[in-house]
């Protein structure tokens, strides 16, 4: 018995720890702007230097990794419909500092891959 409660605590404590949180990501502020914007990886698909595969979104033809969210928050960057195959459309809200976008609210829209 002692097995199966042990068994039952590991899987939900994997669960909870590999579980992804965007939480401080997923509620928009009322009084902030809402933009529509492209996303997908930064040095993949939007043309920019780095060194990994990094979240960016095209902002006004213009664009910026973004500074909060991670490419790996949403799901495998790496898969057809992923941020390095693909670009999609997401809801942000935040603010151009420098050379990256600080995301405050960060939605993926769904069903918005552009084709390629």
């Amino acid at each position: 018995m002692k097995t199966i409660y042990l068994a039952a605590f590991f899987l939900i404590s994997s669960i909870t720890a590999f579980a992804q949180s965007s939480s401080s990501f997923s509620t928009p502020n009322p009084k902030k702007k809402m933009q529509v914007v492209e996303v997908a990886c930064g040095e993949c698909k939007l043309d920019l230097k780095g060194k990994s595969c990094d979240l960016a979104v095209r902002i006004d033809g213009k664009s910026y990794f973004v500074d909060g969210p991670s490419i790996d928050d949403f799901h495998d960057a790496h898969a057809e419909d992923g941020f390095c195959n693909a670009i999609s459309k997401a809801e942000v809200q935040g603010k151009i500092v420098g050379k990256k976008f600080k995301a405050t609210y960060f939605k993926v829209l769904k069903d918005t891959v552009i084709p390629q």
